[in-house]
């Protein structure tokens, strides 16, 4: 967890029962729409990772993308989007992974690594992990390492991070919330 992240969480809204009855969810629009805690929320990442070496800051489309890219800039590194299918142009590489009620895949650009380039991986949050996992393999597929997977929010109970961890990859989370929260 981050120095920032009790702040942080108490700037994330929660909607309950939205989108469906029973789920809490976290909505980041007030933290983004703070500067100061928009800006802390990336201090975070920048003093986690600033001496890591990456290559590359792999972002998961779409929240991922607003804390990756200035997080890349940041770092000196580039910018690589993880996108649902069907988004990039060029020839591209996907990975499929489960739902609670079906399917999803994203795709990543075939030439958006080297061979062992250091790779962030990131995303707003976790929750059952099946999108930072598929975005794992894809990256791995192209040649990189994940150096690590990064989220704004872990929702440990729904097991996500738990799952990742198993797969072998290190979790980052700012702040974490349970159900009850």
């Amino acid at each position: 967890m981050s120095i920032y992240g009790d702040y942080i969480k108490s700037v994330i809204r929660t909607v309950p029962d939205w989108p469906e009855q029973g789920v809490n969810f976290r909505d980041i629009t007030p933290l983004l729409q703070n500067s100061a805690a928009f800006r802390k929320l990336i201090d975070s990442f920048v003093h986690r990772y600033q001496e890591m070496n990456l290559d590359a800051i792999a972002a998961i489309d779409a929240r991922g993308f607003i804390i990756g890219a200035p997080l890349a800039y940041e770092l000196g590194c580039s910018f690589v989007p993880v996108r649902k299918k069907g988004k990039l142009p060029f020839k591209t590489i996907s990975e499929t992974y489960t739902l609670e009620y079906g399917h999803s895949e994203v795709e990543l650009h075939a030439d958006a690594f080297q061979e062992g380039d250091r790779i962030l991986l990131m995303d707003d949050l976790i929750a059952t992990g099946g999108t930072m996992l598929a975005a794992a393999n894809l990256i791995q597929r192209c040649g990189g390492h994940v150096v690590e997977t990064a989220t704004i929010i872990d929702l440990p109970e729904l097991g996500g991070s738990q799952k990742i961890r198993d797969a072998g990859y290190s979790v980052f989370a700012v702040c974490s919330f349970n159900e009850d929260e």
